[in-house]
């Protein structure tokens, strides 16, 4: 048995978290694993730097088009396999939006995601559903098959009242719309735990505030990001927890730790 603590986080752009320290940053926090979203950024558009972080393997998954979207994980063990472009399934009509990283390690298969937000257009909003369901659908095989699944990222989606400050005023807008709250009631129900409510029930605990309203002062915010486990791997989760002291981005770090 060993301990491993993997964290998340939608930076907002890895070239911006870069300037802001994020390598620094990473140094001192030691993650076994750390699961980046929305990096905006091609591989060959990185520095050295962030290329060759001490102690770390990255890997990286971009969006066709430059500046948009993209997740990156850096981890200190090399994983038995990685997959960036599902194919054979509903997801492979996703792939062009670099929005997954899929890492098989001894005892767990970690997915990193960018799921899409819906709030730019009713297409956008359909394409963020057949996302959650292609996504579902996917990971139901792997799940059936006996493995234990760990998914992290930003989810685009605030669960319950709970998770956001304002849930009234927000009802009627993508990311807390009754379908998508529906899709991760639906979620669960197929078999999947949301980690930070295993040890903590407590309201105003947020991942994400709107810069321009400078929302994160007053705490303004909601909780889109997530880790979630199998029921398989639920007593294998001994911590989850919100990094909200963490600057550099319009979201904070969220992790886990796991005893595999």
């Amino acid at each position: 048995m060993k301990k491993i603590r993997i964290l998340s986080w939608n930076v907002n752009g890895i070239r911006a978290a870069y300037k802001k320290g994020f390598v620094n940053w990473l140094s001192e926090a030691k993650p076994d694993i750390m699961c980046l979203q929305e990096t905006k950024a091609h591989k060959e558009q990185l520095s050295d730097e962030l290329l060759n972080i001490k102690d770390y393997n990255p890997l990286f998954c971009s969006a066709e088009r430059k500046g948009y979207s993209g997740v990156a994980i850096y981890t200190k063990e090399v994983p038995l396999s990685v997959n960036k472009w599902i194919s054979g399934s509903k997801l492979e009509q996703f792939n062009n939006e670099g929005r997954i990283l899929m890492a098989e390690y001894p005892g767990f298969y970690l997915f990193n995601i960018y799921f899409p937000n819906g709030k730019a257009s009713p297409e956008r909003l359909k394409y963020k559903m057949d996302f959650y369901d292609a996504f579902l659908e996917y990971v139901n095989i792997l799940r059936q098959a006996g493995a234990k699944i760990v998914v992290c990222g930003d989810v685009n989606t605030a669960h319950t009242e709970i998770d956001l400050a304002r849930p009234k005023e927000n009802s009627t807008v993508s990311g807390f719309l009754p379908e998508e709250r529906q899709w991760m009631d639906k979620f669960f129900s197929n078999g999947y735990v949301d980690t930070f409510r295993m040890f903590n029930t407590e309201p105003k605990n947020y991942t994400w505030w709107d810069q321009v309203t400078r929302a994160r002062e007053r705490n303004v915010g909601w909780r889109i990001d997530y880790f979630f486990v199998s029921d398989n791997a639920k007593d294998n989760v001994k911590d989850a927890f919100i990094l909200n002291d963490v600057m550099g981005s319009d979201h904070c770090p969220i992790g886990i730790d796991l005893q595999i």
